[in-house]
């Protein structure tokens, strides 16, 4: 789609380059910018010239760059890049998966960013569902300066809406290896088989035997459930259904969410038992 407001365009080499002037807004990706009328915005500051490291693997874990492609990361869980994700990282296994519940093309995936599907924050937001289900961590730079850290879960405050200002950049996501050393599944539905996901659910268990799942899509913002160890079924059902933020629109009944949305986690909660 043609933006007509715009006027500017403008590349961010560093960070001072990251002020923005009335009217300008981030651009990476632009998959959603690009998708429908942008009246309010009259310039475009383009995150990809900065030329962040994709993907870096640290002492502690893995850092996934705002502005690497769905594409980029996928290629990287599968093994397909010069950079290999070490044998233990069980986990990374979640990132094709949590691509697969995108509704969205090839096309899409070359294009559309990591940092761009979290700060959209759709419910349904695929790239959400990953991060949150391995503890990642926002790394921010705050419009004022300095940097800033906090859990994913925390950035997402609402169906489209994160506690980020104006101003305010999403540099990457860090996910901690103990994470990435963990079983971990994920499960979704919806009401159409090309449909948005209506529910996923992940589960995971750490070496420590603690166990964590998430509700993302079925409710308005994430939902993080920990347990010491694998809880019982019940235990897990009555978790799932009592969290909050099940919502009704076009694509499922909240009622059907929150019933799917345990269901879905008493077969996550069965594939870890198997597993382990």
């Amino acid at each position: 789609m043609d933006i007509t407001t715009v006027t500017g365009f403008r590349l961010a080499r560093t960070r001072d380059d990251l002020l923005l002037a009335p009217g300008e807004r981030f651009l990476a990706g632009g998959t959603w910018l690009m998708s429908e009328p942008q009246p309010d915005t009259t310039g475009f500051v383009d995150l990809t010239a900065l030329d962040w490291p994709a993907i870096e693997i640290l002492e502690d874990g893995l850092r996934i760059a705002a502005t690497c492609t769905i594409a980029r990361l996928v290629a990287f869980a599968e093994g397909r890049l010069e950079v290999q994700p070490p044998a233990d990282w069980t986990a990374i296994d979640l990132v094709p998966a949590a691509a697969d519940a995108l509704l969205a093309s090839f096309k899409i995936w070359n294009t559309a960013t990591v940092g761009g599907n979290l700060c959209r924050a759709f419910a349904a937001a695929a790239m959400v569902s990953f991060a949150v289900a391995l503890d990642a961590v926002a790394v921010i730079w705050p419009a004022g300066g300095d940097e800033l850290r906090m859990p994913v879960a925390e950035l997402v405050v609402d169906d489209g809406a994160t506690s980020l200002g104006r101003g305010d950049v999403l540099r990457a996501i860090e996910i901690p290896t103990s994470a990435l050393r963990s079983r971990a599944v994920l499960h979704k539905i919806a009401l159409a088989e090309l449909g948005r996901s209506g529910a996923v659910v992940t589960g995971r268990l750490d070496r420590d035997d603690s166990s964590t799942f998430t509700v993302t899509a079925a409710v308005r913002r994430p939902v993080v459930l920990r347990f010491a160890a694998l809880p019982s079924a019940d235990a897990l059902t009555a978790a799932v259904e009592g969290a909050p933020g099940y919502y009704t629109d076009p694509l499922g009944a909240a009622d059907w969410r929150r019933a799917v949305s345990a269901v879905l986690a008493r077969r996550a909660l069965d594939g870890l038992r198997i597993a382990s």
